[in-house]
This record gives C-alpha cells, sequence and structure tokens, in this order.
C-alpha cells in the first residue's frame, strides 16, 4: 500500500505528540483533566482587536461576556438533549462548506441553503437562535451569528467529551444563500475520497484534515435512507455491500429496515468521543461507504491506522487544530463584506 509524504508527515507527528502528551497527562488525574476541558478559557492579554480581520480579542471590550454566555446557552440545552452536541458540529461544517463560515446556513427563506434536500436533516437552528437572542440583550448589532455558530460547534464538541481549542472571532454574516450551492456539499456517504480530498483542498484544508474531521463520527447519527442501497442492493447488485462486517450487517438490516430511521455513526461507543470511530474501520464496521473507503485508500490508510492504535489525547489534538481551519474557512471580515444580523435566520433588510 502506498503512503502519501503528508501521512508519513502526520504519523511522526502523533509519534512526538503522544509523549508531550504523556507527559502533561502525568502531571493531572482524570478529574484534573476533565475540569480543563470544561473549562471556559479566557482569551490572552496580549491577542489586539482588529476590525478587518479574525482575532482571539475581537471582543473583549465590545462583548466580554460572549463564551460565558454561548457555554451556558449550550449546557442547558445538551442537558435537555445531548444528541445537539453532533448536530451542532454537522451544522458548522455545513455552514463553512458553502460560501465559507458565514452562517448562510441559517437563512430561512425558500430558495437557501437551509432548504435544500441535503440540509433537511439538520439541527441546532433554535439553539443559535437562542444564544443569539441573549447575546443582543447584553450586546446589540455586535456579534456575528457566524462567530456564534463556530464557537457553538467548539462549546458542543467539549460538552460532548471532546477537546477544546481557541477560537477566533470577527467573522461577518454572509447575505446570499442558495440551496442548490448546499447540494454540492458531499454528505451523502457516498462520494469517493479523490472527491473528499479535492473538496476538501478547494476550501484550503487537506488530507490529514479529512481524515481527522471524519473522526467526528465518534458521536452522532446518520440517517438510515443513506445506507439502505449499500446493505440491501449495493451497486444495484440486489445484495449488500460485501465488505461489511457479517456481525455489523446483520444489526444494520434490523435496524434500517425504515429509511427514516436513525443508527450511530460509531457502533461502538456512540455516546463518547474517542478514537473507537478508528478502530471500528480495521473491523469493516464503518457505517458510511466514505468511513470504510478512509481505511482502503492509500492517502488516508496510513492516518486512519495511526489514529487507531494511540490514545485519544492524539487526536484531540489534531481534532481541535482542524476544527479550527474549518472555522477560518473563506471568512468575511472587510469593511463591505456581509453584516452583523440581528436575527440568524433573515438578513437585516428583511428583518
Amino acid at each position: 500500500m502506498n503512503s502519501s509524504p503528508v501521512s508519513f508527515v502526520f504519523i511522526g507527528l502523533l509519534i512526538g505528540l503522544q509523549y508531550l502528551f504523556s507527559s502533561a497527562s502525568a502531571q493531572l488525574d482524570d478529574g484534573d483533566h476533565h475540569d480543563y476541558l470544561l473549562k471556559i478559557h479566557k482569551l490572552p492579554e496580549t491577542s489586539l482587536p482588529s476590525e478587518d480581520c479574525l482575532s482571539f480579542g475581537y471582543y473583549r471590550q465590545k462583548c466580554p461576556d460572549l463564551e460565558a454566555i454561548i457555554n451556558a446557552k449550550l449546557k442547558e440545552w445538551i442537558a435537555k438533549d445531548p444528541s445537539l452536541a453532533a448536530s451542532l458540529i454537522r451544522l458548522h461544517f455545513h455552514d463553512c462548506s458553502v460560501r465559507g463560515c458565514d452562517a448562510s446556513i441559517l437563512l430561512d427563506h425558500e430558495g437557501s441553503e437551509r432548504w435544500a434536500e441535503v440540509s433537511k436533516t439538520l439541527r441546532g437552528f433554535e439553539v443559535v437562535d437562542d444564544i443569539k437572542a441573549e447575546i443582543e440583550k447584553k450586546c446589540p448589532q455586535t456579534v456575528s451569528c457566524a462567530d456564534i455558530l463556530t464557537a457553538a460547534a467548539r462549546d458542543a464538541t467539549v460538552l460532548a467529551g471532546g477537546p477544546y481549542w481557541m477560537v477566533q472571532y470577527g467573522r461577518k454574516d454572509g447575505l446570499v444563500s442558495l440551496a442548490k450551492e448546499a447540494e454540492e456539499v458531499p454528505i451523502m456517504g457516498h462520494e469517493s475520497i479523490t472527491s473528499l480530498i479535492e473538496f476538501f483542498q478547494f476550501k484550503g484544508l487537506n488530507v490529514v484534515d479529512l481524515a481527522i474531521l471524519s473522526g467526528a463520527h465518534t458521536i452522532g447519527r446518520a440517517s438510515c435512507g443513506s445506507i439502505q442501497n449499500r446493505i440491501f442492493n449495493y451497486s444495484g447488485t440486489g445484495k449488500p455491500d460485501p465488505s461489511i462486517n457479517a456481525r455489523y450487517l446483520n444489526f444494520l438490516k434490523r435496524k434500517c429496515r425504515w429509511a427514516s430511521e436513525y443508527v450511530d455513526l460509531d457502533a461502538t461507543t456512540p455516546r463518547t468521543f474517542d478514537v473507537q470511530y478508528y478502530a471500528n474501520l480495521p473491523k469493516n464496521m464503518g457505517l458510511l461507504s466514505t468511513d470504510a473507503k478512509l481505511y482502503i485508500d492509500s492517502r488516508t490508510a496510513p492516518l486512519v491506522s495511526a489514529l487507531a492504535d494511540q490514545p485519544s489525547d492524539l487526536f484531540f489534538y489534531q481534532f481541535g487544530v482542524s476544527m479550527a481551519k474549518l472555522g477560518n474557512v473563506q471568512v468575511l471580515t472587510g469593511p463591505h463584506e456581509g453584516e452583523i444580523r440581528t436575527k440568524c435566520s433573515f438578513v437585516n433588510s428583511r428583518q
């Protein structure tokens, strides 16, 4: 199996990071580590806000309680429905995949991304609206919906047991949202690895980001409609995909008799943010075809193998790096770009 140079570089990075994390972890017991992940981290005092670029300190003077408000609201929502954590991460990915991270997915009008066929299973809109309403009380016409969604995806990850990373702020909200552009997002689960790599590269991301961000499937669910062809009529054969683990296939056939049902993306630890998703792939237990292909394709297989064999801390570190990169895709920051919506579902001219 041939491996790309970037794969070997990443594997080397994983080994080096394992030593760093094991040294750091030795100084923290489990309770301390958990408290660190859930802590609301303060923005560095040295970060200088700017009006035309992203900055860690963008809202320090204009809305100092921003992150505390987002975190508190998310705790309320996720306590009532833990599945919202995965939904918010997915919502953020969809937003950044079309026109960049500009909250265009939140616009609610006929012909918008939100009305697209591929967006029908998206959730979390009401969470963002609730956060925005609270922020408008404290900091009116100041914080963009794009920044709220980006930070909400980070805090949702943490509340699901995943890593924390610093979020830069200063995004503007977009004015355009088109359903036909949303249809180009590769979310059906049967794309080729080549098409996925090309899609990521167009957004300024790479094969490592593809492998890592696919790890978000450690939590969350997919509709049975997205896999029924794979388990009942693979490539029009009238038979299931022969590569699926036999026991797993039997489970999926029982679970997914109806397209409207849902099934966990991680069959082993679906409620835990960990590396089990990667460990499932060598066992032929990837739910989506794209999951399975990550372990077969020579460009991603070494990454999957390395992640499956290493502690979760290594995956956590790179997940934070890749999510930060995702959150910075094609952002609007210029003085004549976008706006700060007062309601996330409509541009200001329609409110």
